[in-house]
């Protein structure tokens, strides 16, 4: 190596170390976790996981597809706690329920959501080196049979909202696989 590399390497790597160190990437994609559900609620409205939804009076279905169903309830605005949100979409895989979809929009509406899922099922991690702030913010709560996922994009000012069984949230991921389509 030439001697004049061989100097200035040492300054080289501390300075690429001290931009990779204070570089703002955080601000692009901040993550929060929960860690722990607390009182997992083993399903959603008082309907378990597992469950066939189509003894479900109040539930209208929306989208039929080969091994997934979506059902909403018509008759009233969609909320979550107190909270109105854009919709609420309860979802079966090959006739068992295992997932609920949440979108909302707006920084209140976001508050809100956060404050309430906070509320049921734990604070979120405030420890130092976690960011609740960011262009992505993504949130999760684990419990043992229930999995909660907040992600909130803050300039769009959009959140999604997902809480799934966790036995039956990879049969999902296997259906979308299996048409290549969304649901």
């Amino acid at each position: 190596m030439p001697p004049l590399i061989a100097q200035a390497l040492p300054r080289l790597t501390a300075a690429l170390l001290l931009l990779v160190w204070v570089w703002p990437a955080p601000f692009l994609q901040a993550t929060a976790e929960a860690g722990a559900l607390l009182n997992d609620p083993k399903g959603f409205r008082n309907i378990p996981w597992g469950s066939p939804l189509v003894n479900q009076a109040e539930l209208a279905l929306i989208q039929n597809m080969d091994r997934v169903k979506g059902y909403e309830v018509p008759k009233e605005p969609p909320h979550l706690g107190e909270t109105t949100v854009e919709s609420v979409r309860l979802f079966t895989i090959d006739g068992q329920f295992g997932r609920v979809t949440i979108h909302y929009q707006g920084k209140e509406t976001h508050d809100a959501v956060l404050a309430y899922l906070q509320s049921q099922f734990g604070p979120i991690d405030r420890s130092p080196g976690s960011m609740m702030r960011g262009l992505n913010q993504q949130y999760n709560w684990r419990g043992a049979d229930t999995e909660i996922n907040l992600t909130y994009e803050a300039k769009r000012e959009r959140g999604y909202l997902f809480i799934e069984s966790r036995t039956l949230s990879p049969r999902f991921n296997d259906a979308l696989a299996d048409t290549g389509s969304s649901y």
